[in-house]
């Protein structure tokens, strides 16, 4: 009555379909419970799964990840023993975060996280009102519509914001400090994150008036942009750069940096990545303490806490970072009160 190539589960199937009786039967479980036992055993002790939507590629995030593994650790939350992480990258296409995002719900996972992308934030908000939903973003959290409230959140999401779009004119003020006989500066945005780059974008604009500044927009959608732009920026004869809080940019740090000194344009950035690969400064939230507060409430989620009774956090811990060897080979010299305000300074 066995059928030969067949693996137990299938000769049930077979055996079933024919009618066999109750002895046979019983002799098949047999030969089952050597596959069987193993499934039942990860059944018994299956582990919460994360669903991570990063809005990059995952190389790009090599340093940011450990931040976050060493809250969840902390918290008994060890990736591949007592927790997994599914993990879903848009490779820089906002397009496609609707679609990882059903990815995500469909596995039904635990609670789902979104590091560093508004967009995918509000895609993950349209999909799902059940499960749990925690954000890391740079823009007002009210303002985009992720939540009602900072102090109650409301719903199914919460999350950690860098609030770095307010620090937008702070960066436009030190960049003018650096360079007080400047102009016209541009802001860099990405028109594909607008609840992101709109913001943003006003915030500038306010502060250039205040600073009797031109502020021009400029707009990169993908790395292939790059070297366009700021071939255009020294056309327009731009005089400085503040490169906007997206995490097209924001992972590109390197990049654009290069970029920044090959074509001799003085720039900021709000990531520390941006100074210490050559870039002239950068001020804004520290991204290693920001991805341990996702950690630590993912972690806070994991353990049955709903995201309606936590309040939306911002990371507290700002760092300004000059590059000197950047700012002799651009042939500008520091003020000092802006020098003994930063935190790091790197020669």
């Amino acid at each position: 009555m066995a059928t030969p190539g067949l693996g137990p589960i299938e000769r049930l199937a077979a055996i079933l379909a024919a009618g066999v009786g109750r002895r046979e039967f019983i002799a098949l479980l047999g030969g089952a419970a050597v596959v069987w036992p193993l499934a039942a055993l990860a059944q018994r002790r299956t582990v919460p799964v994360i669903g991570f939507l990063g809005p990059e590629s995952p190389s790009l995030f090599v340093d940011r990840l450990p931040a976050f593994r060493q809250a969840l650790s902390e918290a008994e939350f060890v990736e591949g023993r007592t927790v997994a992480i599914l993990y879903r990258w848009a490779e820089g296409q906002n397009s496609r975060l609707p679609t990882l995002v059903a990815e995500l719900v469909d596995r039904q996972v635990a609670v789902i996280v979104v590091p560093g992308s508004t967009p995918g934030a509000l895609a993950a908000k349209a999909a799902t009102t059940t499960i749990p939903i925690l954000f890391y973003v740079a823009s007002d959290p009210v303002a985009a519509g992720l939540v009602e409230n900072l102090n109650r959140p409301g719903g199914n999401v919460t999350g950690i914001t860098s609030l770095n779009v307010e620090l937008a004119p702070k960066r436009l003020e030190l960049l003018h400090e650096m360079l007080p006989t400047a102009t016209t500066i541009a802001l860099l945005v990405n028109p594909t994150s607008p609840n992101l780059a709109e913001p943003e974008a006003q915030e500038m604009r306010t502060g250039a008036r205040m600073l009797g500044l031109h502020l021009r927009i400029a707009h990169a959608s993908n790395e292939q942009d790059f070297e366009t732009i700021f071939t255009g920026l020294m056309q327009q004869r731009i005089e400085a750069l503040v490169i906007g809080s997206d995490a097209l940019f924001n992972t590109r740090a390197a990049q654009l940096a290069s970029l920044s000194l090959r074509h001799r344009l003085p720039a900021i950035h709000a990531w520390r990545a941006f100074a210490t690969a050559g870039g002239l400064i950068s001020f804004g939230s520290s991204i290693a303490a920001g991805f341990r507060q996702v950690g630590a409430y993912t972690a806070r989620i994991l353990k049955g806490e709903k995201p309606s009774d936590l309040p939306v956090e911002q990371v507290t811990k700002l760092e300004l970072i000059l590059n000197l060897k950047t700012a002799k080979a651009l042939g500008l010299s520091v003020p000092l009160p802006l020098l003994g305000r930063a935190d790091e300074v790197i020669e």
